[in-house]
């Protein structure tokens, strides 16, 4: 069980830092010297460059292990289908939060780079505590409107 997700998480790591680096470094390094005008000109410090690709690189591999975190409390029985299906809302308002701290640049473009990642990430999670949370998981329903039990009080029949 400890090789496959050591495996699984490395994968996941360099998978998120190979896409912060490859998709996302691009646009915040753009944005970085994009100061420049014919009285400025912008040279940043080989220090800056390593601090700025050193931040997305570790910011994505660490959000990229998001689903495996979100299994690893799901078979701890903290969290379950049901329960990440009815505070979507509240997932996604917290992952803009953390894409607004964690990305670099102040700038929109940059923090929807790393918060639709995030929701799509959500999902993942959603799916995976589905397919490999514990006992009981399987039998949740993952269609739209099933984010409550169908025995709940506060459903309207």
């Amino acid at each position: 069980m400890l090789i496959p997700f050591s495996l699984l998480s490395s994968f996941c790591f360099v998978g998120g830092a190979a896409f912060g680096y490859l998709v996302v470094f691009p646009p915040a390094f753009k944005f970085l010297v994009g100061y420049n005008n014919e009285f400025l000109t912008s040279l940043p410090a080989v220090g800056e460059y390593f601090s700025l690709a050193t931040r997305l690189l570790l910011a994505f591999g660490v959000i990229f292990e998001m689903p495996l975190f979100m299994v690893f409390l799901a078979r701890m029985g903290m969290v379950s289908v049901t329960f990440l299906r009815r505070h979507r809302k509240y997932a996604i308002l917290i992952n803009f939060i953390i894409a607004a701290i964690l990305t670099p640049t102040p700038d929109v473009v940059n923090q929807l780079m790393m918060a639709v990642p995030l929701v799509v990430l959500y999902e993942i999670s959603v799916a995976a505590v589905w397919v490999f949370g514990g006992p009981g998981e399987r039998g949740a329903d993952l269609s739209p409107g099933s984010a409550e039990p169908a025995d709940s009080p506060d459903k309207q029949t």
